[in-house]
Formats: C-alpha cells, sequence, structure tokens
C-alpha cells in the first residue's frame, strides 16, 4: 500500500529532503522530468526518435518539469514543441532554469497568453503528435482555472480525444491540470489524462473518484525523496497496489503437500427461489479462488435451480438442514448474504446468530446487510465483535445508506470520511463498492482500491466479490495472514479481473462470470512477476 499524501505535506517532503539531505530541488525536478520522459519512451516502443511531442506549461514548477520533459526528449532526437502559458520572463528559480534550456534544443517555444494566441497557433498547427503532456498547473492549484485557459483545456481534450483511436497518448505531470491535489470532486474544466506520472506519493485527486477519472492510469515515480519522510506524516489514506496482491499471493502458495484442508473451508450462505444466481456465483466464484473447501447452503426451495448450475467441486447443502451447524463450525470464513431473502424471518434469525455468534471471519453482503440495518424495530446492531473474529460488511452506496439509517446521500458526499467513521464506530471492516472501492479498517486507516471499472456495475458482480472474498478469508484464517490485508488483496485482485474481462469483451458485453473466469489471467500474471 501506498501513503497518500495532501500537496501541503508533499511539499514538505520535497523541503526535507534538500535540507536534511542536500539534494538539491533543481536535481528533484530533474528527477522527476526523467521519468515521465521514460513513461514516455516506454509507452512509444523504446524510443522517440521522430515522434512529435507537444508539452503544454505553466509558468511554475510543474510547468519546469514540463520543460525539462521537452529538452530531455528533444535529445533522444524526438520533435518536441512547447506551449507555455505565460511569459519565460515570469518564470524563477529551477524552472527558469529548464526553460533557458528548453529554448536552446526544443524545435518550437511559444508563449501563449490569451485565447485568441492560442487560436491562432491552432490553427496554423499540424495537430499530429503522439504524446501531449500536460504540466500547466502541478498540486498548489486551488481554484478554478481562468476562463480563457478552462476553454484551451477543453478544446485541447477535444482534439486528444479525436485523435485516441490513431494512438495518441495525453501524459499528466504529477496532477492533471485544472484539478485541487487534495480533493476528489473536480473544482472546474481539467486535463484529460491516459497517463499521469506522479512523484514519491499519491495526492487524494490522483486516486479518490470522481477526480481520480481524469488522471487514467497511475504510475508513482520515485524521484529522490527518502521514503521516510514520506512514512513520516500522519495520513490515513492508502492507495492498494499490485505489491499487495502479489505478497497476499506469496504468502499462500501450493506446496508439495497443499491439500483441501489446508487451503481453508468457506461456508456461503446464499441464494432464495427468485435470486438463484447470485449463489451460483458467490459459490462458484469461491471456487476460482485458490481456496482448499467450498460449501454453498442455500434454502431447500432454491436448492434444485441452483444445482443445475453450481460447479460440482462445491459443495451444496441447504440451510435448513442439520449439517448446516456442522458447517458453521468447520468453516474457516462465512459468507452471508448473497440472495437471501432479506424478508423472511427465518433467513433473519440465522443471519442474526451467524454474526452474533462467530468464531470466524464473516462476511456479510445484500440481503443480510438489509437485516443489519437500523430500522424502527431493530434498534441495535448486533455485536460488532464477537469470538474474536472480523466482520466484513460489503455494501454498495444504497445500502451503505441504510446502514446508516439515512436516504440522504449527503452522509456519504465524502465516502473516505463517511467509511472511516462506520469502520472505527461499529469496529468492522468496511468495503464499500462503487467507483474506486474503499476499504475502512476500524483503527480509522481507509484503502482506496484503484482496479475495476464500470463494466462491473453489472448484475451478480457483487456475488462474484464476495465469494472471492470468501475464499480469500478462509486461506488467510488457515495460514495465519492478516485478514485486513487479506480482504485488501481480494479486492484488488476482484478489479483485475474486472479489468482482463474489459480487454477481452468490453464493458458493454462483459459478465460476472467473465470476470469468475478472468482470475486465471490475474494468477497467472502476478505469479509470473
Amino acid at each position: 500500500m501506498q501513503k497518500v499524501l495532501t500537496a501541503a505535506q508533499m511539499r514538505e517532503v520535497d523541503r526535507l529532503t534538500t535540507e536534511r539531505y542536500g539534494i538539491p530541488s533543481i536535481l528533484l525536478m530533474e528527477n522527476a522530468a526523467h521519468a515521465v520522459a521514460r513513461v514516455i519512451t516506454e509507452k512509444l516502443g523504446g524510443s522517440v526518435k521522430g515522434k512529435s511531442i507537444l508539452i503544454l506549461c505553466g509558468k511554475g514548477n510543474n510547468g519546469g518539469d514540463g520543460a525539462a520533459v521537452g529538452w530531455k526528449l528533444a535529445i533522444a532526437d524526438a520533435a518536441v514543441e512547447i506551449l507555455l502559458f505565460g511569459k519565460a520572463a515570469d518564470t524563477k528559480g529551477d524552472a527558469r532554469i529548464n526553460f533557458d534550456a528548453a529554448e536552446r534544443s526544443v524545435d518550437f517555444l511559444r508563449e501563449i497568453n490569451s485565447q485568441e494566441e492560442f487560436d491562432a497557433w491552432l490553427a496554423k498547427s499540424f495537430q499530429d503528435w503522439d504524446v501531449v503532456v500536460d504540466a500547466v498547473f502541478g498540486t498548489g492549484l486551488n481554484r478554478p482555472l481562468d476562463s480563457w485557459l478552462g476553454n484551451v483545456i477543453r478544446e485541447i481534450n477535444f482534439h486528444n480525444e479525436a485523435n485516441r483511436p490513431a494512438g495518441r497518448l495525453a501524459i499528466s505531470v504529477d496532477i492533471p491540470s485544472g484539478l485541487n491535489s487534495d480533493l476528489s470532486e473536480p473544482i472546474g474544466e481539467a486535463f484529460q489524462a491516459d497517463i499521469t506520472v506522479a512523484f514519491s506519493a499519491p495526492k487524494p485527486a490522483n486516486v479518490l473518484a470522481p477526480a481520480s477519472s481524469y488522471g487514467g492510469e497511475l504510475i508513482v515515480a520515485e524521484i529522490g525523496s527518502p521514503s521516510e519522510f514520506v512514512e513520516q506524516f500522519e495520513s490515513q489514506m492508502y492507495l492498494a497496489d499490485c505489491d499487495d496482491a502479489y505478497n497476499w499471493l506469496f504468502e499462500t502458495p501450493f506446496l508439495h503437500d497443499s491439500y483441501k484442508n489446508k487451503r481453508g473451508h468457506a461456508l456461503i450462505a446464499a441464494g432464495s427461489e427468485d435470486y438463484s444466481g447470485a449463489a451460483v456465483l458467490a459459490g462458484n466464484a469461491a471456487m476460482r479462488s485458490g481456496v482448499g473447501l467450498v460449501t454453498l447452503a442455500c434454502p431447500a426451495g432454491a436448492k434444485a435451480e441452483i444445482a443445475s448450475r453450481l460447479l460440482p467441486e462445491v459443495i451444496l447443502s441447504t440451510i435448513e438442514s442439520e449439517e448446516f451447524g456442522g458447517h458453521l463450525e468447520k468453516a474457516d470464513a462465512i459468507a452471508v448474504g448473497c440472495g437471501l431473502d432479506a424478508n423472511d424471518e427465518e433467513i433473519e434469525k440465522i443471519v442474526r446468530k451467524i454474526v452474533a455468534t462467530r468464531t470466524k471471519p464473516v462476511i456479510v453482503d445484500a440481503g443480510a446487510l438489509s437485516v443489519l440495518a437500523p430500522n424502527s424495530d431493530n434498534a441495535n446492531w448486533p455485536p460488532a465483535y464477537a469470538g474474536g473474529s472480523d466482520l466484513i460488511l460489503t455494501p454498495h452506496e444504497g445500502e451503505f445508506l441504510r446502514l446508516l439509517g439515512t436516504d440522504d446521500t449527503d452522509a456519504v458526499k465524502d465516502r473516505v470520511a463517511a467509511v472511516r467513521d462506520f469502520a472505527t464506530k461499529n469496529d468492522v471492516i468496511l468495503v464499500l463498492k462503487g467507483e474506486r472501492v474503499l476499504i475502512g479498517h476500524p483503527d480509522g486507516r481507509v484503502v482506496v482500491n484503484p482496479t475495476g471499472n464500470s463494466g462491473l456495475g453489472k448484475a451478480g458482480n457483487g456475488d462474484t466479490l464476495t465469494g472471492i472474498l470468501a475464499g480469500f478469508v478462509a486461506q488467510a484464517g488457515t495460514m495465519g495472514i492478516d485478514i485486513f490485508e487479506t480482504v485488501v488483496a481480494a479486492v484488488y485482485v476482484a478489479g483485475m479481473a474486472g479489468d482482463a474481462a474489459e480487454k477481452k469483451y468490453g464493458k458493454r458485453v462483459m459478465t460476472a462470470s467473465d470476470v469468475r473466469e478472468c482470475l486465471a489471467e490475474v494468477f497467472d500474471e502476478l505469479s509470473s512477476r
């Protein structure tokens, strides 16, 4: 996980790097530019020779980064054109040094100080750039762009979108220009990037939706600031990364003596006559997670329908059977809720008993969340922490509002604060689904998951996620792995599977079953790192 820092904290990291380690700020700027140039070179296949690159620069340090990117790429034989929104004479310090260097090396550097000047330049340009680099404003912006500059950014976005089919890349330096780096909501017109190269640590707008949607793929580059400076700041927001999933897989290997009882037993209580598919999706996804055993317990009336579609490796039982109590005792993790009828009094009793008497981690989703939501007949929550075992809740926004006892969406306007508050007050792990899944820990940490796409917003993907979570948590229980880290890894992997399904089928066509089947590709990719 990577710690997320505010703009002020990041400035302090830079200051401490210079003061305590004697690393000049100009060197940090050059390292930042080198990181961006390296990403551009890699994305263009290993060489920028003969490539046409437009760099948009402001007068400040972000613009200085852009100018340094420009002269570095020009030295590598790229055709580089720089637009400076302002006057070179007004630039200062490190930025001025790099603009002077750029003026000596790039093909073209023009100052733009009005909409009219930009329009005149655009009308004469070929507009055939392979890459457009955004280095106009960095993390210091705290107000909307001036109207004319906002119009310029809008027009650049339009041209970039029109040329993406031809392979054009739009890359932002540290943060897309137009965003306030500390806010999750856009404050006005902003540059739309395919890739953002952030320095030392991600900032809130890099990772929190909807602002994060402007940044595209996020690459966090080290530029020379010691990690101890990043770690010393009190931030309880983190970004999940590939290492979280890789490390979890490394800790749960298949050894020569691995067999089903060593890899965990996941029990899933799910399904109803109307929603048999939810149980099937959860059970089948759990079976693909690497867990040793999966038992699906459903209402008797749904058993025949579920049996016809369930993987043969999944044990099928009923909630009403005498064996159900034994399954509860033997399971290493229990998931309850997918497709269950929340209006059935017997189901409600079972859900409450599972939560209140648990001795193993319990994942609560869908219909079971409705049972736990406060209402006039139920003013008290079940025990939030019983038997020394974690309680993991996985609501979408509507379910979360019901858990909060309100229908006022302002209650979750600040999603991070709402997740943190709920997780700490109720001593639970909270997985809030939606664009950029948030994972809250009872100690106040909130992890932002960057994987996944809007194709996962279709029916059944929540059930698939629950199954993956159940399988991962059951394995963690038998191997002594931290449950919160396990939840973070499971959510990350589920999102990766969604991204793999998007590439293979497209958002319009992909289904929850496709996501499950793409787990094989994800595990293979992670294992080969």
